[in-house]
């Protein structure tokens, strides 16, 4: 299995992703090929590693690409006319079948429009999303989108609902995932007319379309650990995701000061040290890797665009899952059949 790495994608790039890279090569089964300058990358390789990035590992390959797509740059025009660039590169070569993920921190714009028009959307699909995995307590949820499709009708809302079904069902071996409809409440009546009509629908038609729909649930419900996917549209759930990052980074930083404010309650603090580092280790975002593009027809993963090291190393060990678990293949044929139906 190779793994096709943006190796100039991201605020950290291209030394977060080498690092990232030789740290997940030794660990993973799959070959990594970093895509992008290979003067500038084996020159890093040499400044961190003291060798070409070829002569680490034999894991580690290089693809040439002589452009880059940088973050201010407007989606479509970037991947029309960068077509050397990294992440076209990138994306040609997995649609061509050599490679079978593609991981870059790159333009969230351009990656989408790239899965999309180079890669090509599942048939049956309407429109592909952005899938993160979130911390729940003693599990995680699939949150779906967040933040690909600002505006959503009723027919893209139930498909996300079916493609994390099988998501969570190939990949995590969850029987029946329960999939919950983010709202303002839990009453049928309540919500905007994209929810109430989406609710009404997946009540009456969830069983015949693969779906176990629990309903309406509050954007606190999930981190109770009873549900499994939580659907909703783009903007509402870019808005959900960056607020819990925000609650995260706060409780953190609120912790940490606590407990290291004086001498007293740093030694205090000690004996409960080990629960503190299970607590971070779980509520810590670059644990989960980065978001999935589901909808494409080959595994595409997007990378936070300020990745460190860490949290590319996470993301290459997800990607390789990602790949192995067949999601992907499962949604081409699932949808194939919805279609001819």
């Amino acid at each position: 299995m190779i793994i096709l790495l943006d190796a100039m994608g991201g605020d950290n790039a291209p030394d977060a992703t080498i690092k990232g890279a030789v740290k997940a090569s030794r660990e993973i089964e799959s070959e990594i090929c970093l895509i992008g300058d290979e003067k500038i990358i084996n020159a890093k390789s040499k400044e961190f590693f003291g060798k070409n990035l070829t002569d680490i590992s034999p894991k580690l390959k290089i693809k040439h690409a002589s452009e880059k797509i940088e973050m201010e740059d407007i989606p479509t025009q970037a991947i029309k006319h960068k077509k050397d660039s990294s992440m076209v590169v990138g994306f040609r070569m997995l649609k061509s079948g050599e490679g079978d993920v593609f991981v870059s921190a790159g333009n969230s714009g351009a990656l989408l429009t790239g899965a999309t028009l180079l890669v090509g959307r599942i048939k049956g699909i309407d429109r592909p999303a952005i899938a993160p995995m979130l911390p729940a307590y003693k599990s995680k949820f699939l949150l779906m989108d967040a933040g690909a499709n600002t505006n959503c009708k009723m027919i893209n809302l139930v498909q996300f609902a079916q493609m994390s079904t099988i998501y969570l069902s190939k990949n995590f071996g969850i029987k029946n995932p329960r999939i919950g409809l983010l709202n303002i409440g839990t009453e049928e009546t309540k919500g905007n007319e994209l929810v109430k009509e989406t609710y009404n629908y997946l009540k009456e038609h969830s069983k015949e379309n693969g779906i176990n729909f629990i309903g309406n649930i509050e954007a606190r419900d999930p981190f109770e650990g009873n549900v499994d996917a939580v659907i909703t549209d783009g903007f509402t759930g870019n808005v959900f995701l960056k607020a819990v990052e925000g609650i995260g980074r706060f409780v953190k930083n609120s912790l940490t000061e606590s407990l290291t404010g004086n001498i007293f309650s740093t030694i205090c603090a000690v004996p409960s040290l080990p629960a503190i580092k299970k607590f971070k280790k779980m509520t810590d975002y670059k644990e989960y890797g980065g978001a999935l593009f589901l909808g494409v027809k080959k595994p595409v993963v997007k990378a936070h665009g300020s990745s460190d090291e860490m949290l590319f190393y996470f993301t290459l060990k997800q990607a390789e899952d990602f790949a192995k678990g067949g999601s992907v293949n499962q949604m081409v044929e699932e949808f194939e059949k919805i279609k001819e139906n």
